[in-house]
């Protein structure tokens, strides 16, 4: 079983937690996370985008010289797709980019994700993340304690300190989150997992 050092806000190590093997000791399964990773961008992706075809551009009603003995090639409308103006020829409609996967899969990617953070040396562990006041600069103080200089994700328990989420918000690359709006793609994203020890007993209870 993994064995991690729990520090405090300050970054002193102020003791340990054995982490359960079943969630942040499994083998890492690459396939699984570029299919939940591919699965969740496709999900963002709206689908509004459309185009007018020429049969939608206004006008073109008229053809615009005759068939024969002009000379020119032949046209049948100023909006066909090669007139400047005209429409566009197999350009995109609004459609679904949605794409399902079952609940097995989402709970072997999480597992994953939480299991390469650990094996990457990317996961630390909070023993309690407070703060008394409103205040960013002391948030920066903290990510750099903790060596989080970087992008970074701090996961906080469900009755998350309304404190610590203001004071984060202002920091670049920076992101916090309740244990209970995990997602992979955040985790893969983010160069350094802080989580509360509150939060690590929630992953593991959800999770086992």
């Amino acid at each position: 079983m993994p064995k991690l050092n729990v520090y405090n806000m300050e970054g002193k190590v102020c003791g340990e937690i054995t982490l359960s093997d079943e969630i942040f000791g499994a083998e890492v399964n690459k396939t699984v996370l570029h299919t939940y990773v591919r699965a969740y961008l496709l999900n963002q992706r709206q689908g509004t985008q459309s185009t007018l075809t020429r049969s939608e551009v206004s006008g073109g009603g008229r053809k615009p010289w005759r068939q024969k003995g002009t000379g020119r090639a032949r046209q049948g409308s100023i909006r066909a797709p090669q007139w400047t103006h005209g429409g566009v020829a197999l350009g995109p409609k609004p459609r679904s980019y949605r794409v399902t996967i079952n609940k097995k899969v989402k709970r072997l990617a999480m597992i994953s994700a939480l299991s390469s953070k650990v094996e990457a040396g990317e996961l630390i562990v909070v023993d309690n993340i407070a703060l008394d006041e409103y205040k960013t600069k002391k948030m920066v103080a903290f990510l750099s304690a903790v060596g989080a200089d970087k992008k970074a994700m701090i996961v906080l328990p469900e009755n998350a300190d309304e404190k610590v989420i203001k004071s984060a918000a202002n920091i670049p690359g920076v992101i916090t989150a309740p244990v209970n709006a995990l997602n992979v793609y955040d985790i893969l994203k983010y160069d350094k997992f802080i989580i509360a020890k509150d939060a690590v007993a929630k992953i593991e209870e959800v999770y086992a």
